[in-house]
């Protein structure tokens, strides 16, 4: 499977999320508008959590004066997990949605699944940040290892918008 890029439609899939209601499915067709999506190897994580997601969480309203309609974070957990997170970080008070790819089934679709499990990180997410439009992929960044932050912090995919 090649990497997605820039131009590429995002694939279909099915993501989930935990409501009180029980799990929800949310399918990549019904991400319409523009959409700020960003993925990480895991919830929880030292640099998900302390980096990669607050990067996004104090850009959410620079992004809406930009035209992004919707901030998606995705992660190769299961929803229970993505709630979690997203309640112990603030994450959807500041705008944030943590969608679940349980069974990586985006993550591989993208072209961005990896393995590290020296750490316990088996079919995970490489970190991206991109803008979808309508389904088609304006601007992506990747980063090269896991543990690193950089080109696809919030602040970096907001200069792209």
């Amino acid at each position: 499977m090649t990497t997605i890029k820039e131009g590429d439609a995002l694939p279909a899939a099915t993501l989930l999320k935990a409501t009180d209601s029980g799990v929800e499915p949310v399918e990549t067709a019904s991400l319409t508008g523009r959409v700020a999506i960003f993925g990480l190897p895991g919830a929880f994580t030292g640099t998900c959590t302390n980096q990669h997601l607050p990067s996004f969480m104090r850009n959410v309203d620079a992004f809406r004066e930009k035209g992004v309609d919707r901030v998606i974070c995705i992660a190769v957990n299961d929803p229970f997990v993505c709630a979690a997170w997203s309640d112990a970080t603030g994450a959807a008070e500041a705008g944030v949605e943590i969608l679940s790819d349980a069974s990586g089934e985006l993550t591989r679709a993208l072209g961005l699944d990896f393995d590290l499990p020296a750490y316990g990180l088996v079919g995970r997410c490489k970190r991206f940040a991109m803008l979808v439009r309508d389904g088609k992929v304006e601007a992506l960044n990747l980063e090269e290892k896991p543990g690193t932050c950089e080109l696809t912090a919030g602040e970096n995919l907001l200069a792209r918008a």
